[in-house]
């Protein structure tokens, strides 16, 4: 790993510059260290001299020459040198960096559960229906940052918030009433039976065409929404057993992508609660919402919106008439009492970050594919004596929300709110990771069953509610299915169960690295092909080349008797002749590649882009795959030069499946 060496180089630097400039603390200049094109003229290059300039009144290349004069042995360094453009350019020392690193055991960082916490909420999909594969976007995202976060040893807690009684859910409630004529008990039977999240994507689809055929109907939805919201009723009971049938299918399909969480936080229990009664209090208190007592929005609570909120957000309503002269407004609470989804949001972000001095009762819901368990809130203490003790939820210091781009208007809300109430730390640290829409290329749609296909548009538009949508796992079905054909095509005397398995790990990676290497504002078109390729792009051709470097390994042993760790403990009793600057270059510039993935993480993190992650895998994977073709190690003759070789591989192996790790993605034995 890099950043250590970084460190290192930062600290020096410090001490010279107070020692040869006088330098204090208020005018030391920052200190980035960048890395030259090419490892002949330098590993890592520091451009300090060129803002130290302005403060000394000396010329770059001058100050790069004193500062490399100055900077004496730093551990891991071979040489400084400056440059005459004012770099000071640093050299690793080779041998002992790759001897200490390859075969070495993973260190991954300690999470300290008492420091500083994070909380990343993602995926919550309304549960009504199959999830699609527009969820899957922000399910990958969320979970590729909670992985980037403990990648550095952050403490980080998962939620998924459950929209329990909301729009979707009681139009759910409606058409099983009105379409299938079903009570609460035919709704519980329906719901045991399998393929409910299916039957639910068809249902929904077909109550939202008969509201539009009859705006009249909606009254029936409002009629839904109240018994929803008030509770202990047959249909707030039905919704009750929708919804969690429908979370558990969605839990299901995201296990499928390695994607799992501690806390299911359901909104039905923030009402029952009185989370918003207690956020109320402080938005009234704070003076951050008042109630019109004439005009449009009489007897409404209202917050004043900040210009820099977006007023023209198409998302917004209740708004007034933009010839009113007065300050712009969100309605929080309408004027019949009932509390709009804002001020739901307010209320929830305000739990995370413990400011409500209340908290929810929870209980266990499940245990998860890797033994985890999940937490559920709860309404009501239902801890059974031998139950053991849930981790203390919320209290967070940062909170990344993962809601599309759509939503905007609204997180910037929650964020106004948070300053207006006086908690300026908790508004900056309350940060909307959005992301834009998934579509599918004109390909994909035929394979996946859609017809009239508009070739005038360069991609194919989903939408959940009209029933257009692919469901997720049908696409991982899809996707298996075609790895499993390419898998036993390649290894045909490996059997059918081993197949399956390693064709969900490829189908997995094949969704998983396509979420995510595209800039979060960009629209994916989402293309079957392409995921899968073993070549271009993609999360298999990631894990081929660890397959690769694996076999490469298994060849070793059986040719030499050489198993990993005899490499690497041979390392110190051969020449690295190998490794020098000038002709080693390319066996070096493989590991000090290798060696940035805790560099490239911090980059990914500190921008929100984990396609800073994805397109440095994509670029390991190549150097390793032309260094494979250039370089050969299983049919070297000369010892030293195989056995670095194969340090260089392991180590390539080592980081790759790291990488892979962070993105969600497994290492298959056979591709």
């Amino acid at each position: 790993m890099i950043l250590p060496v970084h460190e290192a180089i930062r600290t020096r630097l410090v001490s010279v510059m107070k020692q040869l400039y006088g330098v204090d603390a208020a005018s030391m200049p920052s200190i980035a260290i960048q890395v030259p094109p090419s490892r002949a003229i330098g590993d890592l290059a520091v451009p300090v001299a060129f803002e130290l300039a302005r403060v000394v009144r000396k010329a770059p290349q001058l100050i790069a020459q004193d500062l490399a004069a100055a900077l004496g042995a730093i551990d891991g360094i071979s040489a400084i040198e400056p440059t005459p453009n004012g770099y000071v350019n640093f050299f690793l020392d080779r041998r002992p960096f790759l001897a200490g690193r390859a075969g070495a055991p993973v260190k991954e960082h300690a999470v300290d559960i008492t420091s500083n916490k994070t909380i990343v909420e993602h995926t919550a999909i309304n549960p009504n229906k199959a999830a699609h594969i527009g969820h899957l976007r922000n399910a990958v995202l969320g979970d590729t940052l909670c992985r980037l976060l403990r990648f550095q040893g952050r403490h980080v807690e998962i939620q998924n918030y459950i929209d329990d009684t909301g729009v979707q859910v009681a139009d759910m409630v409606v058409a099983f009433r009105e379409f299938e004529s079903m009570g609460l008990a035919e709704v519980r039977e329906r719901a045991g039976k399998p393929g409910f999240d299916y039957y639910c994507w068809d249902l929904y689809a077909k109550v939202t065409e008969w509201y539009e055929a009859d705006s009249s109907r909606l009254q029936l939805r409002a009629e839904a929404l109240h018994a929803l919201e008030a509770g202990d009723n047959e249909m707030a009971d039905a919704a009750v057993v929708i919804a969690d049938r429908i979370v558990r299918c969605h839990l299901t399909t995201m296990a499928q992508l390695n994607i799992g969480y501690d806390l299911l936080a359901w909104e039905s229990d923030i009402l029952r609660l009185r989370f918003w009664a207690h956020a109320f209090d402080l938005l009234r208190k704070t003076g951050v919402m008042f109630q019109p007592q004439q005009g449009r929005l009489a007897g409404c609570w209202v917050m004043p919106i900040e210009d820099s909120t977006g007023a023209t957000d198409a998302t917004r309503d209740d708004e007034p008439p933009a010839d009113i002269e007065r300050p712009r407004e969100k309605v929080i609470v309408r004027s019949n009492g009932t509390v709009t989804y804002v001020g739901k949001d307010i209320a929830y972000q305000c739990w995370k970050f413990g400011l409500l001095n209340t908290d929810f009762h929870y209980r266990h819901f499940s245990t998860q594919a890797d033994n985890r368990p999940l937490w559920a809130t709860s309404s009501t203490s239902s801890t059974e004596s031998g139950d053991a003790a849930p981790p203390a939820f919320g209290r967070a210091d940062t909170v990344y929300n993962v809601i599309d781009t759509r939503q905007a208007y609204l997180q910037q809300l929650l964020a106004q709110a948070l300053r207006a109430m006086g908690h300026t730390s908790q508004a900056e640290h309350s940060v909307h990771f959005s992301y834009e829409m998934v579509a599918l290329s004109h390909d994909t749609a035929r394979t996946l069953g859609f017809e009239n296909v508009d070739k005038n548009r360069p991609f194919v538009e989903v939408s959940g509610r009209k029933g257009l949508g692919v469901k997720a796992d049908e696409l991982l079905e899809r996707l298996t299915e075609a790895a499993s054909h390419e898998v036993t095509k390649r290894n045909p005397d490996l059997s059918v169960n081993e197949s399956t398995r390693i064709a969900k790990m490829i189908a997995t990676a094949a969704v998983r690295y396509f979420m995510i290497k595209f800039s979060r504002g960009k629209v994916i078109i989402f293309d079957i092909e392409e995921a899968l390729s073993f070549e271009g792009e993609s999360g298999p051709y990631l894990q081929y080349a660890v397959v690769r470097a694996n076999n490469i390994f298994r060849k070793l042993l059986e040719r030499t008797d050489l198993d990993e760790a005899a490499i690497v403990g041979s390392l110190d009793s051969v020449p690295a002749d190998c490794l020098a600057r000038g002709g080693g270059d390319d066996l070096w510039d493989l590991v000090f590649n290798a060696a940035r993935l805790d560099e490239i993480v911090d980059q990914a993190i500190r921008s929100l882009e984990p396609s800073v992650l994805a397109k440095y895998a994509f670029g390991l994977a190549q150097a390793f795959n032309a260094f494979y073709h250039r370089h050969p190690i299983v049919n070297e003759a000369q010892a030293d030069r195989q056995r670095w070789r194969a340090a260089a591989a392991l180590y390539f192996k080592t980081q790759m499946t790291r990488a892979l790790a962070v993105m969600g993605c497994e290492v298959p034995s056979r591709m």
